[in-house]
């Protein structure tokens, strides 16, 4: 097991270019992540930051939260500037998006970097169970940014 205390934790956070001001983690969140991600144990890390397991396992629940949100928040941005929008209506075949999603990024010449296969497990897999089978089940944006990249959002329920 890894010792907390073989890590100088300023320096990794330098590294990887940590600024807590521009950052949704506290600068405590990233210590225990950066440490955690390096398999540190919740002990060991409670040890060195003078406070008990439970805090530090609060902490790193709190961080991972905190990094899935600012996921989201990107993807969401991304959605709204992706010059490619394709609507896809609850009841829509599955394999009917890679043809719909196509022909829209022919119209505005931004090549998709996904097979029809991938582009359909892609769709699948980001609209969790707004997808059962090849069968949409919750209206679904998919967008395309200029690089090509496919970001799939779901319309949630009220």
């Amino acid at each position: 097991m890894s010792e907390s205390n073989d890590y100088d934790v300023d320096a990794l956070l330098d590294r990887v270019g940590f600024e807590a001001d521009r950052n949704v983690l506290t600068r405590r969140q990233a210590e225990v992540l950066a440490l955690r991600e390096r398999d540190v144990p919740q002990a060991d890390i409670a040890q060195r930051l003078g406070t008990s397991r439970a805090n530090v396992s609060s902490i790193e629940t709190s961080a991972r939260t905190n990094v899935e949100k600012a996921r989201e928040t990107i993807a969401f941005a991304e959605a709204l500037n992706a010059p490619v929008r394709v609507d896809v209506a609850a009841g829509t075949d599955l394999y009917d998006i890679p043809s719909r999603v196509y022909a829209a990024c022919d119209d505005a010449d931004v090549k998709v970097n996904q097979t029809a296969p991938e582009l359909m497990k892609s769709v699948s897999d980001a609209a969790g169970d707004a997808v059962s089978g090849r069968e949409v089940k919750r209206d679904l944006l998919v967008g395309v940014t200029m690089d090509g990249t496919v970001r799939v959002r779901r319309q949630e329920l009220d």
